[in-house]
C-alpha cells in the first residue's frame, strides 16, 4: 500500500501554510485534510470541498 499525502506548500495561500498531511488510506487523508482546511483555512466542510481535497492527493512521501 503506497503512502498518500497532501502538501499545503503546493497550493500557495495568503497564510503561506507549510503543513503536510500523510496517511496510508485515502479516506483517512481526506478526513484529516478536510479538518485542517476547516480549522486553519476557514473552508466549509461540504461534499464539494471534500472532492477538491481528494483531487489534491499525491502518492508516495512528500519531499523534504
Amino acid at each position: 500500500m503506497a503512502r498518500k499525502y497532501i502538501d499545503c506548500r503546493d497550493y500557495p495561500s495568503e497564510m503561506n501554510c507549510t503543513v503536510t498531511i500523510a496517511a496510508d488510506s485515502e479516506d483517512e487523508l481526506v478526513e484529516a485534510a478536510t479538518q485542517h482546511g476547516v480549522a486553519v483555512h476557514k473552508e466549509k466542510d461540504t461534499p464539494e470541498f471534500r472532492k477538491q481535497v481528494r483531487e489534491l492527493i499525491k502518492e508516495g512521501n512528500p519531499p523534504a
